[in-house]
């Protein structure tokens, strides 16, 4: 279960590498695996996608999912803290979907 999801839309913004990033978090690097897995076995079945490149597994601290469109950044909070992906680009248009639990 990814926490605390952030939709970043970037389609109305100009030179962008994706139209949406997709960032969320896990508490501990197997939390950032599972749920880097997670996000594989949906984009495989669910839309029968696979993603073009996976960077960062080693550490699992943070990993990038390039899915062409869209790019899936999985953190660590601490990480997600210091690179503060959300306010990269201050146009974009951020969507907060809330933690299952």
């Amino acid at each position: 279960k990814g926490k605390k999801i952030v939709i970043a839309d970037l389609t109305k913004i100009d030179d962008t590498i994706c139209n949406y990033f997709v960032i969320c978090q896990g508490n501990s690097p197997s939390q950032v695996t599972a749920i880097v897995e997670s996000v594989k076995d949906f984009a495989r079945k669910g839309a029968h996608v696979k993603p073009y490149s996976i960077d960062g597994l080693r550490n699992a601290e943070w990993v990038a999912m390039d899915y062409s469109d869209v790019l899936v950044h999985v953190f660590l909070p601490e990480a997600r803290d210091f690179y503060n992906l959300e306010t990269l680009w201050a146009d974009a248009k951020l969507t907060s979907i809330p933690d299952l639990d």
